[in-house]
C-alpha cells in the first residue's frame, strides 16, 4: 500500500468518525456539537473523497453549514458559543480527574487554541431583508 492510499483512507475514517459523533450530536445535543464536527467530516472527506464530500456538501440536512463554512460565510454565532461551552465543559470536567500536572497544562492549551480557532473563524451574518 502507498503512502497516499494510506493517507487517503486516514481521512476517510477521520471524516467518517467525525461525522458519525456529529449525527449522535443530533441525539445528545447538550453533550456534542454537530455543525463543528460536520465541517471537520466536510474538510477530511475533500482532502479524501471527492464523492464522499459532494454528498455530505450536497445533504439536506448538513450541506448548508459546510458550504456556508466553505464559502468563506462563516458560522453562526450561537454555533461558535456553544462549541466554545462544550469544549471548557469537557476540559474543566478533565481537569478535576487527571492528576498530571502536565497533562492539565496541555489540555488547557489545547482548549485555548480551539477557542481562539473557534473565535477567528468567520462569523455568518444574518441575510439583511431585500426592499
Amino acid at each position: 500500500m502507498r503512502i497516499s492510499e494510506l493517507k487517503r483512507i486516514l481521512w476517510v475514517i477521520g471524516g467518517s468518525v467525525s461525522l458519525i459523533i456529529g449525527l449522535i450530536g443530533i441525539i445528545v445535543p447538550p453533550l456534542l456539537p454537530t455543525t463543528p464536527l460536520v465541517i471537520l467530516a466536510g474538510f477530511c472527506f475533500g482532502k479524501s473523497s471527492p464523492a464522499l464530500h459532494h454528498w455530505l456538501v450536497t445533504n439536506r440536512y448538513f450541506g448548508r453549514y459546510i458550504a456556508d463554512y466553505q464559502t468563506g460565510k462563516g458560522v453562526p454565532i450561537r454555533i461558535k458559543l456553544f462549541a466554545v461551552l462544550i469544549v471548557w465543559t469537557s476540559i474543566l470536567f478533565t481537569l478535576t480527574v487527571i492528576p498530571l500536572f502536565y497533562v492539565k497544562i496541555f489540555m488547557i492549551c489545547v482548549a485555548l487554541f480551539v477557542t481562539i480557532f473557534i473565535f477567528t473563524s468567520p462569523l455568518l451574518k444574518k441575510k439583511e431583508p431585500t426592499t
